[in-house]
């Protein structure tokens, strides 16, 4: 399986500077943002992106909104919620966008690494199911 793909997202450099290392020791691919704004500039570049791995409080544009512009825009990339201040509501609310999970800071990066590597295995699962559908429309109009 080839080395999954994520954008950390936190207005914390500390944080960001910190989780990026422990994760590429990890092997993952890591892109970083410090700002919702700047995290969807990079996402529009980078398609490939399997995760996000996103803050909720932000200033500016915060966690939720990116969500909201990342499942309208970018469905099948995986969004893991990470907050300091969780709320249940804004865990709910998270959720009901399409949120894969919500974690609370400090995070574990052993819990972090295993929940990256379900939401990419997710992905792929469905990006096969798309290819598949694809394939199989090519097949029945071409009545191979």
């Amino acid at each position: 399986m080839a080395n999954p793909f994520v954008m950390l997202v936190d207005d914390e450099s500390d944080f960001i500077e910190t989780m990026s290392k422990r994760l590429q020791k990890r092997g993952f691919k890591v892109l970083t943002a410090t700002e919702g704004k700047e995290a969807l500039e990079l996402v529009s570049k980078n398609r490939n992106l399997e995760v996000m791995i996103l803050d909720v409080k932000m200033p500016g544009m915060d966690g939720i909104e990116v969500l909201r512009e990342m499942k309208n825009n970018y469905p099948l990339i995986e969004v893991i919620m990470l907050t300091g201040h969780a709320t249940i509501e804004s865990a709910i609310d998270g959720m009901k966008i399409g949120a894969f999970d919500y974690l609370m800071k400090p995070c574990d990066i052993e819990q972090l690494s295993q929940k990256v590597q379900e939401a990419v295995e997710k992905r792929r699962a469905q990006e096969e199911k798309i290819e598949k559908a694809r394939m199989e429309k090519v097949v029945s109009t071409r009545g191979i």
